[in-house]
């Protein structure tokens, strides 16, 4: 690192705190403003935002990991999500909407009761500490101590969440929203810088298609691929997106601080169209560095394949540029995340608690949620090499096991009124025992803790697969479960018809709004045929 390097992070840090600064003017006058931004922004941001807080260092880490490993098809993660956020802009996005409500487990005790809420609540709290907070934070310090040459890990945690707190702890939603603004410009940029220098230094695509193992081009997997099959991708990563992309706190969030039905329509499809681009200054670069740095692979260090690429390839300025698009992208996660947690702690639980609390009072419960958070989520680091070697890996594993009865009990209440409380309770009840029953298995197995040839077989089976065949059994539950108990109340039902006045978007809004809906699904599938078998055998 130069002094010109230092001087172009330096830039972006007094960038973000300016615009951190300004948003957060009127953040703290009550808890819409703080916790929804006041319900009155922008597509653009919202959907800006939507791409920034998805995009962390772990994507930075993990995908430019798992390409090199294994080639374009973690791409699959990223252009699904495009089919996950059209499924969020027209099927979820209007009932969130329409009926007012802060947080998804509020959304979950009005359609079936205060138990589903409390459960979602838990869960969620803790899958930030397990999948976003530490993987972060880990991706993050990993690039520090190559980069910048900063040993400590715990000392380079501490340091980026401070850098991180300050403006989403005082700033609110409104500065997490205007923050991701700027961030996803610098993340996109100084990813495709990487990305051009990494292909110039292995002769352009065709001479990296050359150098590449055949099948790192091609994203579709036989049914028995270790890593990626294309019946875990196709059918078990939907199971997953729609959790994250729909149902997750930290995602939603941002549409609720939309200010009309279709703009937080076209917030989700603008960040389907975002969503496109990470394979190409992502996972390319991987592959790139698989062919610049195959010591890497062969020692089975593919998660260092990043920030070895920023270090080796890069010159004075164009470091810098591309460490401050890591740091964007570590930061936009992590300021989602605490914003979303405390909005969870506070609503979902402070409120409950306390219900004559103030409007202050509980913006005031809020920020110190996020201490606490950062606390534990710090803790958490050192467990992550046990799961997987590849970061990418071990948080989509993570994710399976928690998502599939989130999944269905949020997908079937709203598309079959029969689905009651008693059978939401019990799908999420047992989908808890399966995933977690699943994780400490796989934690013990691979930590060597117990040796059984039972156990080591179960653990091997694909965790795609495994949230495929969760999410049938959960769906089994609820669908008897609800028929076998009373129908739900028509309190419950009440979801439907919430602000049924509003229903109705403007016409010409909602044709171009579809227009674009399927131009980015059309998208998709181009590239699906692309990067397959009849060009990349």
């Amino acid at each position: 690192m130069t002094t010109l390097d230092y001087a172009v992070i330096a830039a972006y840090f007094i960038a973000v705190a300016a615009v951190g600064w300004w948003s957060s003017l009127h953040s703290r006058d009550n808890t819409k403003a703080y916790f929804l931004a006041g319900g009155s922004i922008g597509w653009i941001p919202i959907g800006a935002s939507l791409f920034a807080s998805n995009i962390s260092s772990e994507h930075f880490i993990g995908l430019t990991g798992s390409g090199a490993a294994s080639g374009m098809v973690v791409s699959q993660y990223e252009w699904l999500a495009c089919f996950m956020l059209m499924t969020l802009g027209w099927l979820f996005v209007p009932y969130y909407l329409r009926n007012g409500v802060f947080t998804m487990p509020e959304f979950l005790e009005r359609r079936y009761s205060p138990a589903c809420r409390l459960y979602l609540s838990a869960i969620s709290l803790v899958a930030y500490i397990t999948t976003k907070v530490s993987v972060c934070l880990y991706a993050g310090a990993l690039v520090l101590k190559v980069v910048m040459g900063w040993e400590n890990m715990w000392l380079s945690a501490l340091v980026l969440v401070i850098a991180t707190g300050v403006y989403t702890v005082f700033g609110g939603l409104r500065a997490v929203i205007f923050t991701d603004y700027l961030q996803a410009v610098i993340l996109i940029l100084g990813g495709f810088v990487l990305t051009g220098v990494a292909l110039s230094r292995v002769g352009g695509f065709d001479a990296l298609v050359m150098a590449a193992p055949p099948d790192h081009f091609n994203i579709w997997k036989p049914a028995s691929d270790a890593g990626n099959p294309w019946t875990g991708i196709m059918i078990g990563a939907p199971i997953l997106g729609i959790w994250y992309w729909c149902t997750d706190q930290m995602i939603v969030q941002r549409t609720l601080a939309a200010d009309s039905v279709d703009h937080a329509r076209k917030a989700a499809i603008f960040a389907g169209f975002l969503k496109i681009l990470p394979p190409f200054f992502l996972v390319l670069p991987g592959i790139a560095g698989m062919v610049l740095y195959p010591e890497l692979i062969a020692n089975n260090q593919s998660d260092m394949m990043y920030a070895t690429m920023v270090d080796g390839l890069l010159g004075a300025g164009i470091k810098g540029l591309v460490v401050a698009a890591l740091l964007s992208a570590l930061m936009s996660s992590l300021s989602s995340t605490f914003n979303s947690s405390s909005t969870l702690v506070t609503m979902d639980f402070y409120h409950r608690w306390r219900p004559s609390a103030t409007e202050k009072e509980l913006v005031r419960a809020g920020q110190i949620t996020t201490v606490v958070l950062v606390c534990v989520g710090v803790l958490w680091i050192p467990f992550i090499n046990v799961m997987s070697s590849q970061l990418w890996i071990y948080l989509q594993s993570v994710q399976a096991y928690i998502s599939p009865p989130i999944t269905a009990v949020f997908l079937l209440g709203l598309l079959w009124k029969r689905t009651n409380a008693t059978g939401a309770l019990a799908t999420l009840l047992t989908g808890f025992v399966l995933g977690a029953g699943r994780f400490i298995i796989e934690v013990a197995v691979k930590a060597k803790w117990i040796d059984s040839p039972a156990l080591t077989s179960f653990v091997s089976i694909n965790f795609l697969h495994f949230s495929i065949a969760m999410f049938v059994v959960c769906v089994a539950v609820l669908v008897v479960v609800s028929l076998c108990t009373r129908p739900p109340s028509e309190k419950n039902l009440a979801i439907f018809t919430a602000n049924a006045a509003h229903a109705s978007e403007p016409a010409q809004a909602e044709i171009s709004t579809k227009m674009l809906t399927v131009l980015l699904g059309a998208i998709v599938v181009v590239l699906w045929i692309y990067f397959s078998p009849f060009f990349f055998k």
